[in-house]
């Protein structure tokens, strides 16, 4: 067999990291590998910041109804059985330090309230249509076909992918996985610099960093971490030897370092998340969600054990193209998100570590405004939500769109044409995490075609 070459062999690791498995299905959990380990952490401090992804492409107009008078009017007459009524969102009206120009009010949806407490502390801030850009937009612009666009609008693995890779379908990096490639020095081991505990995405993939995945209940166990194969001891030992033994063969041997190292990270971290009293989680609700973000505040609550001073969390929850039956499920939805991420930032409260995380929302796209009688249709800018102890909460970020189909701000049937790019929503996030201006670019290849003022759009103190 002819040796790799070096470059082969990087790309080799890097995409069969890409194919690990979560869980029985995968026992060779490839993912759990890191290209390096890094020098010993040099930083002081902590900082995390978690992805919240909503798969399918979240609703905005049901998530941030418009209040005032005037802007209620419009979304009501564009979606009249889907509407929320204006006297039930009168719990949930946002009063921001500063009110919106024009008298423009938003609220919450009712089943959003668990967050209505972290809005009026201040600890939760919300951008205003966001979404995948390539270059500054106006609709003329989109209309004349005169700039580049994100390939395939309205298509969910390709948003997905632009959304979270700045890339098409295909990409092998993820901006938060960048991100991870430039600070992973800092931590005692660049294996747990990424950690996803929904699966596998791309957004977690660096071009070094190599997310490490987690379960429900912990790290995922190389082998099941059994102790006999067959009903034999000596038999999984003899495996295990096999796995981890040099070889003078490069593919052979690599796959020895991986495993190796996949076997002595789940030893170490299984060890720390065990000193993690379970009493310090007790806040969480049961369901997918809020056990994902369990384990990354229980990650978090062990990190300087690990020697961990930077990390990137990726969570997600399904079921959100609401082509149908919007009215019966998107609430039922959010209340699972409000009650998760509420649980969540409590918990780091109770940790003492709040102001050193933050989460944030994202989502394949927006929806239409307009009705297709019993749900809403693929859009494209939608709104999210930032939250921790370091946001400058009780704020709106970027400009309230108009209401309506075909208004300046939209593309057709209420699709938003986004005002905010996700390279700028990224960028804040990636400044306030360590991120300098010179290194934007290697992280976010598209932010250069954005004035550098408006890289950092203030929601992080």
């Amino acid at each position: 067999m002819t040796p790799l070459t070096d470059q082969s062999r990087r790309a080799f690791l890097k995409r069969s990291a890409a194919l690990g498995l979560a869980g029985s299905a995968g026992p060779f959990v490839m993912n759990l590998a890191a290209i390096g380990e890094a020098a010993a952490a040099t930083s002081a401090d902590y900082k995390a910041l978690v992805c919240v992804f909503l798969y399918g492409g979240n609703d905005y107009a049901n998530t941030l109804p418009p209040y005032d008078q005037a802007s209620y009017n419009l979304y009501q007459a564009a979606r009249a059985n889907l509407a929320h009524a204006r006297d039930g969102l009168a719990a949930t009206l946002l009063d921001p330090v500063s009110a919106l120009a024009g008298g423009r009010q938003y609220a919450l949806a009712p089943t959003l309230s668990p967050l209505m407490p972290l809005w009026s502390a201040g600890r939760m801030a919300v951008v205003l249509n966001v979404g995948t850009l390539i270059q500054p937009t106006t609709k003329a612009q989109y209309t004349a076909g005169s700039v580049r666009l994100p390939p395939k609008l309205f298509s969910h693995n390709d948003q997905q992918s632009f959304w979270q890779a700045s890339n098409a379908e295909g990409a092998t990096s993820g901006w938060g996985g960048r991100i991870g490639d430039l600070l992973q020095s800092g931590n005692g081991s660049a294996t747990l610099t990424c950690i996803n505990a929904s699966g596998n995405a791309v957004f977690m993939s660096g071009r070094s960093a190599i997310q490490y995945s987690v379960g429900s209940n912990g790290p995922i166990a190389l082998l099941n971490n059994g102790t006999t194969l067959f009903g034999s001891a000596t038999a999984a030992q003899t495996l295990r030897n096999l796995m981890t033994a040099p070889s003078a063969q490069l593919l052979a041997n690599e796959h020895a370092t991986v495993s190796k190292r996949a076997l002595d990270t789940y030893a170490q971290v299984n060890s720390a998340l065990g000193g993690a009293p379970a009493a310090n989680f007790s806040l969480f609700p049961t369901g997918s969600l809020a056990d994902q973000l369990k384990i990354v505040a229980r990650m978090i609550s062990v990190s300087q054990e690990l020697g961990a001073r930077r990390q990137v969390f990726f969570v997600s929850i399904g079921g959100w193209d609401l082509h149908d039956n919007l009215v019966a499920q998107h609430p039922g939805l959010l209340a699972t998100v409000a009650n998760a991420l509420k649980a969540f930032y409590d918990t780091t409260v109770s940790l003492g570590i709040a102001d050193r995380v933050t989460t944030f929302t994202a989502s394949d796209f927006g929806r239409t405004l307009t009705s297709n009688d019993d749900g809403s249709d693929h859009g494209w800018g939608s709104m999210h939500f930032v939250l921790g102890g370091a946001v400058q909460g009780r704020r709106f970020y970027g400009t309230p769109p108009a209401i309506g189909s075909n208004t300046p701000d939209d593309v057709g049937q209420g699709r938003l044409l986004p005002s905010i790019s996700v390279d700028q929503y990224a960028a804040t996030l990636a400044t306030w995490f360590g991120v300098t201006p010179s290194q934007m670019a290697t992280v976010l290849p598209n932010i250069g075609n954005y004035n550098p003022s408006s890289w950092n759009l203030g929601f992080l103190g």
